[in-house]
Protein backbone atom coordinates (compact mmCIF):
# COMPACT_ATOMS: atom_id res chain seq x y z
CA UNK A 1 0.00 0.00 0.00
CA UNK A 2 1.42 3.38 -1.03
CA UNK A 3 2.37 6.07 1.46
CA UNK A 4 -0.46 8.58 1.92
CA UNK A 5 1.89 11.57 1.72
CA UNK A 6 3.32 10.23 -1.53
CA UNK A 7 -0.20 9.77 -2.95
CA UNK A 8 -1.04 13.45 -2.39
CA UNK A 9 2.45 14.63 -3.36
CA UNK A 10 3.14 16.49 -0.10
CA UNK A 11 5.75 16.43 2.65
CA UNK A 12 5.19 14.93 6.08
CA UNK A 13 5.15 18.41 7.64
CA UNK A 14 2.37 19.67 5.34
CA UNK A 15 -0.18 22.01 6.94
CA UNK A 16 -3.93 21.18 6.80
CA UNK A 17 -4.52 23.75 4.03
CA UNK A 18 -1.77 22.16 1.92
CA UNK A 19 -3.31 18.71 2.41
CA UNK A 20 -6.74 19.95 1.38
CA UNK A 21 -5.37 21.78 -1.68
CA UNK A 22 -3.35 18.74 -2.78
CA UNK A 23 -6.34 16.42 -2.44
CA UNK A 24 -8.62 18.77 -4.39
CA UNK A 25 -6.07 18.97 -7.21
CA UNK A 26 -5.71 15.16 -7.37
CA UNK A 27 -9.47 14.62 -7.26
CA UNK A 28 -10.11 17.08 -10.09
CA UNK A 29 -7.41 15.54 -12.26
CA UNK A 30 -8.56 11.94 -11.78
CA UNK A 31 -12.33 12.32 -11.55
CA UNK A 32 -14.08 9.49 -13.48
CA UNK A 33 -16.26 11.92 -15.43
CA UNK A 34 -13.14 13.64 -16.72
CA UNK A 35 -11.56 10.24 -17.51
CA UNK A 36 -14.43 8.07 -18.75
CA UNK A 37 -13.62 4.39 -18.83
CA UNK A 38 -10.18 4.90 -17.26
CA UNK A 39 -10.10 2.44 -14.34
CA UNK A 40 -6.63 3.60 -13.32
CA UNK A 41 -7.83 7.20 -12.95
CA UNK A 42 -10.80 6.04 -10.88
CA UNK A 43 -8.45 4.01 -8.66
CA UNK A 44 -6.22 7.08 -8.17
CA UNK A 45 -9.33 9.12 -7.35
CA UNK A 46 -10.34 6.69 -4.60
CA UNK A 47 -6.74 6.39 -3.40
CA UNK A 48 -6.48 10.17 -2.97
CA UNK A 49 -9.77 10.23 -1.04
CA UNK A 50 -8.49 7.52 1.30
CA UNK A 51 -5.25 9.42 1.90
CA UNK A 52 -7.11 12.67 2.62
CA UNK A 53 -9.56 10.91 4.96
CA UNK A 54 -6.62 9.97 7.21
CA UNK A 55 -4.28 12.97 6.86
CA UNK A 56 -7.04 15.57 7.36
CA UNK A 57 -7.89 14.10 10.79
CA UNK A 58 -5.23 15.13 13.38
CA UNK A 59 -5.66 11.98 15.49
CA UNK A 60 -5.70 9.57 12.56
CA UNK A 61 -2.71 11.38 11.08
CA UNK A 62 -0.79 11.04 14.35
CA UNK A 63 -1.50 7.29 14.47
CA UNK A 64 -0.51 6.94 10.81
CA UNK A 65 2.75 8.85 11.36
CA UNK A 66 3.58 6.56 14.28
CA UNK A 67 2.35 3.15 13.13
CA UNK A 68 1.83 3.49 9.35
CA UNK A 69 -1.18 1.85 7.72
CA UNK A 70 -1.61 -0.56 10.65
CA UNK A 71 -2.39 2.42 12.90
CA UNK A 72 -5.48 3.44 10.92
CA UNK A 73 -6.94 0.08 9.97
CA UNK A 74 -10.63 0.03 10.85
CA UNK A 75 -11.15 -3.70 10.48
CA UNK A 76 -10.71 -6.54 8.01
CA UNK A 77 -9.53 -5.33 4.65
CA UNK A 78 -7.47 -2.41 5.85
CA UNK A 79 -8.08 1.27 6.40
CA UNK A 80 -10.74 3.60 5.05
CA UNK A 81 -11.85 2.59 1.57
CA UNK A 82 -14.47 3.79 -0.89
CA UNK A 83 -16.22 1.33 -3.16
CA UNK A 84 -18.45 3.94 -4.82
CA UNK A 85 -17.37 7.27 -6.26
CA UNK A 86 -20.55 8.79 -4.86
CA UNK A 87 -19.36 7.83 -1.37
CA UNK A 88 -16.47 10.22 -1.88
CA UNK A 89 -18.82 13.07 -2.80
CA UNK A 90 -20.82 12.28 0.33
CA UNK A 91 -17.77 12.30 2.60
CA UNK A 92 -15.90 15.27 1.10
CA UNK A 93 -18.59 17.36 -0.55
CA UNK A 94 -17.64 20.35 1.62
CA UNK A 95 -14.23 20.53 -0.05
CA UNK A 96 -15.76 20.97 -3.49
CA UNK A 97 -18.75 23.12 -2.51
CA UNK A 98 -19.45 26.04 -4.82
CA UNK A 99 -21.33 29.28 -4.25
CA UNK A 100 -24.70 27.65 -4.79
CA UNK A 101 -24.00 24.97 -2.22
CA UNK A 102 -23.52 22.18 -4.75
CA UNK A 103 -20.41 20.41 -5.87
CA UNK A 104 -18.08 22.05 -8.37
CA UNK A 105 -18.23 18.74 -10.22
CA UNK A 106 -21.88 19.51 -10.97
CA UNK A 107 -20.81 22.32 -13.25
CA UNK A 108 -17.79 20.60 -14.77
CA UNK A 109 -19.16 17.12 -15.34
CA UNK A 110 -22.96 17.50 -15.55
CA UNK A 111 -24.40 15.35 -18.29
CA UNK A 112 -21.40 13.01 -18.19
CA UNK A 113 -21.21 9.43 -17.00
CA UNK A 114 -23.06 10.20 -13.75
CA UNK A 115 -26.19 10.91 -15.77
CA UNK A 116 -29.19 12.81 -14.53
CA UNK A 117 -29.10 14.49 -11.15
CA UNK A 118 -30.79 12.65 -8.36
CA UNK A 119 -33.95 14.20 -7.07
CA UNK A 120 -33.96 16.34 -3.95
CA UNK A 121 -31.14 17.45 -1.72
CA UNK A 122 -29.08 14.94 0.20
CA UNK A 123 -29.57 15.04 3.96
CA UNK A 124 -26.88 16.42 6.22
CA UNK A 125 -24.47 14.18 8.08
CA UNK A 126 -24.86 14.28 11.87
CA UNK A 127 -22.14 14.07 14.50
CA UNK A 128 -22.40 12.82 18.07
CA UNK A 129 -19.93 12.23 20.88
CA UNK A 130 -20.32 8.93 22.71
CA UNK A 131 -18.71 8.63 26.18
CA UNK A 132 -17.44 5.11 26.94
CA UNK A 133 -15.87 3.63 30.06
CA UNK A 134 -12.73 1.48 29.88
CA UNK A 135 -14.85 -1.51 30.89
CA UNK A 136 -17.08 -0.94 27.85
CA UNK A 137 -14.07 -0.41 25.59
CA UNK A 138 -12.36 -3.58 26.84
CA UNK A 139 -14.93 -6.05 25.51
CA UNK A 140 -17.12 -3.91 23.24
CA UNK A 141 -20.68 -2.94 24.02
CA UNK A 142 -24.09 -2.13 22.59
CA UNK A 143 -25.40 1.40 23.16
CA UNK A 144 -28.83 2.92 22.58
CA UNK A 145 -28.68 6.47 21.28
CA UNK A 146 -31.41 9.09 21.15
CA UNK A 147 -30.83 11.06 17.97
CA UNK A 148 -32.78 14.25 17.10
CA UNK A 149 -32.90 14.28 13.29
CA UNK A 150 -35.03 14.82 10.21
CA UNK A 151 -36.89 11.78 8.88
CA UNK A 152 -38.93 11.36 5.71
CA UNK A 153 -42.43 12.79 5.91
CA UNK A 154 -44.93 9.93 5.95
CA UNK A 155 -47.83 12.10 4.79
CA UNK A 156 -46.23 12.75 1.38
CA UNK A 157 -43.78 9.81 1.32
CA UNK A 158 -40.91 12.30 1.36
CA UNK A 159 -41.93 13.94 -1.92
CA UNK A 160 -42.95 17.31 -0.46
CA UNK A 161 -46.14 17.26 -2.53
CA UNK A 162 -49.67 17.08 -1.19
CA UNK A 163 -50.90 13.73 -2.44
CA UNK A 164 -47.49 12.09 -2.51
CA UNK A 165 -45.12 11.28 -5.42
CA UNK A 166 -47.99 10.83 -7.87
CA UNK A 167 -48.78 14.54 -7.50
CA UNK A 168 -45.36 15.60 -8.84
CA UNK A 169 -45.17 17.05 -12.35
CA UNK A 170 -42.35 16.86 -14.86
CA UNK A 171 -40.60 20.21 -15.13
CA UNK A 172 -41.60 21.92 -18.38
CA UNK A 173 -38.43 24.00 -18.52
CA UNK A 174 -35.90 21.13 -18.53
CA UNK A 175 -38.30 18.35 -19.55
CA UNK A 176 -37.37 16.40 -16.44
CA UNK A 177 -33.59 16.39 -16.97
CA UNK A 178 -32.90 18.81 -14.12
CA UNK A 179 -30.41 20.69 -16.33
CA UNK A 180 -30.29 23.73 -18.55
CA UNK A 181 -27.67 24.01 -21.27
CA UNK A 182 -26.36 27.18 -22.77
CA UNK A 183 -24.30 26.93 -25.98
CA UNK A 184 -21.91 29.72 -26.96
CA UNK A 185 -19.97 29.92 -30.20
CA UNK A 186 -16.43 31.19 -29.79
CA UNK A 187 -13.32 31.36 -31.91
CA UNK A 188 -12.23 28.10 -30.30
CA UNK A 189 -15.50 26.30 -31.03
CA UNK A 190 -18.67 25.73 -29.09
CA UNK A 191 -18.70 26.00 -25.29
CA UNK A 192 -21.56 24.21 -23.54
CA UNK A 193 -22.41 25.49 -20.08
CA UNK A 194 -24.55 23.08 -18.05
CA UNK A 195 -26.31 24.35 -14.93
CA UNK A 196 -29.14 23.24 -12.64
CA UNK A 197 -32.58 24.08 -13.95
CA UNK A 198 -33.77 27.35 -12.43
CA UNK A 199 -37.40 26.24 -12.42
CA UNK A 200 -37.05 22.92 -10.55
CA UNK A 201 -33.63 23.53 -8.95
CA UNK A 202 -32.18 20.52 -10.71
CA UNK A 203 -34.77 18.03 -9.48
CA UNK A 204 -36.57 17.52 -12.81
CA UNK A 205 -39.98 17.69 -11.13
CA UNK A 206 -42.16 20.45 -9.72
CA UNK A 207 -44.69 20.61 -6.92
CA UNK A 208 -48.07 22.23 -7.47
CA UNK A 209 -49.46 21.88 -3.94
CA UNK A 210 -46.97 21.50 -1.10
CA UNK A 211 -47.52 18.99 1.69
CA UNK A 212 -49.13 20.66 4.69
CA UNK A 213 -47.38 18.30 7.13
CA UNK A 214 -43.80 19.14 6.10
CA UNK A 215 -44.45 22.40 4.19
CA UNK A 216 -42.97 20.95 1.02
CA UNK A 217 -39.62 19.87 2.52
CA UNK A 218 -40.37 16.15 2.40
CA UNK A 219 -39.04 15.66 5.91
CA UNK A 220 -40.01 16.36 9.50
CA UNK A 221 -38.02 16.52 12.74
CA UNK A 222 -38.32 13.81 15.38
CA UNK A 223 -36.19 11.99 17.95
CA UNK A 224 -35.15 8.47 16.98
CA UNK A 225 -33.67 5.68 19.08
CA UNK A 226 -30.81 3.78 17.46
CA UNK A 227 -28.74 0.85 18.68
CA UNK A 228 -25.04 0.93 17.79
CA UNK A 229 -22.54 -1.90 18.31
CA UNK A 230 -19.18 -0.69 19.63
CA UNK A 231 -16.28 -3.03 18.81
CA UNK A 232 -13.66 -3.80 21.48
CA UNK A 233 -10.55 -1.62 21.60
CA UNK A 234 -11.85 1.71 20.31
CA UNK A 235 -10.10 4.80 21.59
CA UNK A 236 -10.58 8.52 22.03
CA UNK A 237 -11.32 10.27 18.75
CA UNK A 238 -12.20 7.22 16.65
CA UNK A 239 -15.28 7.85 14.50
CA UNK A 240 -17.88 5.16 13.79
CA UNK A 241 -19.99 5.94 10.72
CA UNK A 242 -23.55 4.67 10.37
CA UNK A 243 -24.58 4.87 6.73
CA UNK A 244 -27.99 6.44 6.14
CA UNK A 245 -28.71 7.25 9.81
CA UNK A 246 -28.29 11.03 9.55
CA UNK A 247 -30.83 13.58 8.38
CA UNK A 248 -33.28 12.53 5.67
CA UNK A 249 -32.83 14.42 2.41
CA UNK A 250 -35.28 17.07 1.30
CA UNK A 251 -37.96 16.01 -1.20
CA UNK A 252 -36.69 12.49 -1.68
CA UNK A 253 -32.96 13.17 -1.47
CA UNK A 254 -30.66 10.52 -0.03
CA UNK A 255 -30.25 10.31 3.74
CA UNK A 256 -26.98 11.50 5.25
CA UNK A 257 -24.79 9.52 7.63
CA UNK A 258 -24.43 9.55 11.40
CA UNK A 259 -20.83 9.84 12.61
CA UNK A 260 -20.24 8.85 16.22
CA UNK A 261 -17.01 10.07 17.82
CA UNK A 262 -15.76 8.01 20.75
CA UNK A 263 -14.91 9.81 23.99
CA UNK A 264 -13.18 7.96 26.85
CA UNK A 265 -14.49 8.53 30.37
CA UNK A 266 -11.65 9.11 32.84
CA UNK A 267 -11.19 5.98 34.94
CA UNK A 268 -10.91 5.97 38.72
CA UNK A 269 -7.78 3.80 38.73
CA UNK A 270 -6.31 3.37 35.27
CA UNK A 271 -4.59 5.35 32.59
CA UNK A 272 -4.18 4.00 29.07
CA UNK A 273 -1.32 3.57 26.59
CA UNK A 274 -2.71 1.97 23.45
CA UNK A 275 -4.08 -1.38 24.60
CA UNK A 276 -2.11 -1.36 27.88
CA UNK A 277 -3.62 -0.24 31.19
CA UNK A 278 -1.46 1.73 33.62
CA UNK A 279 -1.97 1.64 37.38
CA UNK A 280 0.17 3.67 39.83
CA UNK A 281 0.68 1.78 43.10
CA UNK A 282 1.57 4.02 46.05
CA UNK A 283 3.75 1.93 48.36
CA UNK A 284 5.05 2.80 51.81
CA UNK A 285 8.79 2.76 52.42
CA UNK A 286 8.60 -0.19 54.86
CA UNK A 287 6.63 -2.26 52.34
CA UNK A 288 9.08 -1.40 49.56
CA UNK A 289 12.06 -2.23 51.76
CA UNK A 290 10.72 -5.36 53.49
CA UNK A 291 8.44 -6.68 50.75
CA UNK A 292 4.69 -7.11 51.00
CA UNK A 293 1.60 -8.61 49.44
CA UNK A 294 -0.74 -5.89 48.22
CA UNK A 295 -4.07 -5.86 46.41
CA UNK A 296 -4.44 -3.90 43.16
CA UNK A 297 -7.57 -3.29 41.03
CA UNK A 298 -8.15 -4.84 37.62
CA UNK A 299 -10.93 -4.23 35.12
CA UNK A 300 -12.69 -7.32 36.45
CA UNK A 301 -12.07 -6.96 40.18
CA UNK A 302 -8.80 -7.15 42.11
CA UNK A 303 -5.67 -9.26 42.21
CA UNK A 304 -2.83 -9.74 44.71
CA UNK A 305 0.72 -8.66 43.90
CA UNK A 306 3.88 -9.79 45.70
CA UNK A 307 6.29 -6.91 46.23
CA UNK A 308 9.86 -8.16 46.59
CA UNK A 309 12.08 -6.72 49.33
CA UNK A 310 14.11 -3.77 48.09
CA UNK A 311 11.69 -2.80 45.32
CA UNK A 312 12.62 0.62 43.97
CA UNK A 313 10.27 3.47 43.09
CA UNK A 314 9.58 3.39 39.35
CA UNK A 315 9.64 -0.40 39.12
CA UNK A 316 7.06 -1.71 36.62
CA UNK A 317 5.22 -5.00 37.09
CA UNK A 318 3.50 -6.37 33.97
CA UNK A 319 0.46 -8.65 33.92
CA UNK A 320 0.12 -10.20 30.48
CA UNK A 321 -3.28 -10.12 28.83
CA UNK A 322 -4.96 -8.06 31.57
CA UNK A 323 -5.32 -4.94 29.40
CA UNK A 324 -7.68 -3.96 26.57
CA UNK A 325 -8.45 -5.93 23.45
CA UNK A 326 -6.84 -4.37 20.38
CA UNK A 327 -9.19 -2.91 17.79
CA UNK A 328 -9.73 -5.41 14.97
CA UNK A 329 -7.68 -8.11 16.71
CA UNK A 330 -8.08 -10.85 19.31
CA UNK A 331 -4.88 -9.79 21.07
CA UNK A 332 -5.14 -8.12 24.47
CA UNK A 333 -2.73 -5.65 25.97
CA UNK A 334 -1.18 -5.83 29.44
CA UNK A 335 -1.83 -4.23 32.79
CA UNK A 336 1.26 -2.41 34.02
CA UNK A 337 1.63 -1.63 37.74
CA UNK A 338 4.05 1.24 38.34
CA UNK A 339 5.48 1.34 41.87
CA UNK A 340 5.59 4.77 43.51
CA UNK A 341 7.26 4.74 46.94
CA UNK A 342 5.23 7.09 49.10
CA UNK A 343 7.01 9.73 51.17
CA UNK A 344 4.93 10.66 54.26
CA UNK A 345 4.19 14.35 54.81
CA UNK A 346 2.88 14.45 58.39
CA UNK A 347 4.98 12.58 60.94
CA UNK A 348 4.25 12.01 64.61
CA UNK A 349 7.01 12.62 67.13
CA UNK A 350 7.53 8.86 67.57
CA UNK A 351 7.77 8.40 63.81
CA UNK A 352 10.30 11.18 63.58
CA UNK A 353 12.48 9.62 66.31
CA UNK A 354 12.42 6.24 64.53
CA UNK A 355 13.38 7.79 61.21
CA UNK A 356 16.18 9.81 62.81
CA UNK A 357 17.64 6.57 64.17
CA UNK A 358 17.18 4.86 60.81
CA UNK A 359 18.80 7.78 59.02
CA UNK A 360 22.18 6.97 60.56
CA UNK A 361 22.12 3.39 59.23
CA UNK A 362 24.35 2.86 56.20
CA UNK A 363 22.00 0.22 54.81
CA UNK A 364 19.17 2.71 54.17
CA UNK A 365 21.28 5.37 52.50
CA UNK A 366 21.31 5.38 48.68
CA UNK A 367 24.64 4.42 47.10
CA UNK A 368 26.97 7.27 46.25
CA UNK A 369 27.83 8.16 42.67
CA UNK A 370 31.23 6.49 43.06
CA UNK A 371 29.59 3.30 44.38
CA UNK A 372 27.12 3.23 41.50
CA UNK A 373 29.92 3.77 39.00
CA UNK A 374 31.96 1.00 40.66
CA UNK A 375 29.03 -1.44 40.51
CA UNK A 376 28.40 -0.56 36.88
CA UNK A 377 32.05 -1.11 36.05
CA UNK A 378 31.97 -4.50 37.78
CA UNK A 379 28.93 -5.68 35.80
CA UNK A 380 30.50 -4.44 32.57
CA UNK A 381 33.55 -6.58 33.28
CA UNK A 382 31.66 -9.76 34.11
CA UNK A 383 28.69 -9.50 31.72
CA UNK A 384 30.37 -11.88 29.25
CA UNK A 385 30.21 -14.60 31.88
CA UNK A 386 26.41 -14.48 31.85
CA UNK A 387 25.88 -14.16 28.09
Amino acid sequence: MRDYYEILGIGREAAPDEIKKAYRKKALRNHPDRNPGDKKAEARFKEAAEAYEVLSDPQKRARYDRFGHDGVRSGPGGGPAFTDVNDIFSAFGDIFAGAAGGSIFDGIFAGGTRGRRERGQRGEALRMRLPLTLEEIADGTSKKLRVPRFVGCQACSGSGAEGGPDALSRCSTCNGSGEERQVRNTAFGQIVNVMPCRQCRGEGQTIKDTCRECEGLGRVREESTLTVQIPPGVEEGITISLRGEGNAGMRGGRTGDLRIEVSEVKHEHFGRQGSDLIYDLNLSFPDAALGAEVEVPTLNGTTKVNIKPGTQSGKELRFRGRGLQELGSNRRGDQIVRVRVWTPRDLSEDDRILLEKLKTSASVSPPSREERARDKSFFERVKDVFT
